[in-house]
């Protein structure tokens, strides 16, 4: 189990690297095209996309910030919590997302050109259920 852990630190390392290689072709940075990703889905406050990233409040505070300034997400009115806005692309966010995307896609097939998709779900699933085990740890 060590080794399996140590080797899915590695792995996660080396995603981001790659991550903001990729990023970078469009101006941004991998927390930055995380953060546009997980606001792309629906319409989130700074702390509910923080949750989903597993990472702090501040930081995805500081990349939305950004992302507004560039006019690539909007934040609007939540009905549920006046003081916490909901965060949504724009359409040049979705632009710049999507080009990030085929970017990434182009990048997948490289490192794996013929995935085996069984032994990918086998993964899949075990990685889900470590996740699921840990966020119910107290």
């Amino acid at each position: 189990m060590a080794s399996f852990i140590a080797d899915v630190v590695e792995l996660a390392g080396l995603f981001r690297r790659v991550a903001d290689k990729i990023a970078r072709q469009e101006g941004q940075t991998q927390a930055r095209w995380y953060a546009l990703s997980v606001f792309s889905e629906d319409p989130l406050t700074v702390s509910q996309a923080a949750r989903r990233l597993g990472t702090t409040r501040q930081a995805v505070q500081r990349s939305a910030d950004q992302l507004t300034a560039e006019g690539l997400t909007i934040a609007e009115p939540n009905p549920d919590h006046l003081t916490s806005p909901l965060i949504t692309l724009t359409p040049k966010g979705r632009e710049v997302l999507s080009r990030i995307s085929q970017a990434a896609t182009r990048s997948r097939q490289h490192w794996l050109p013929n995935p085996d998709t069984a032994q990918l779900e086998a993964a899949h699933t075990v990685v889900r259920s470590l996740l699921h085990a840990l966020r119910e740890q107290p």
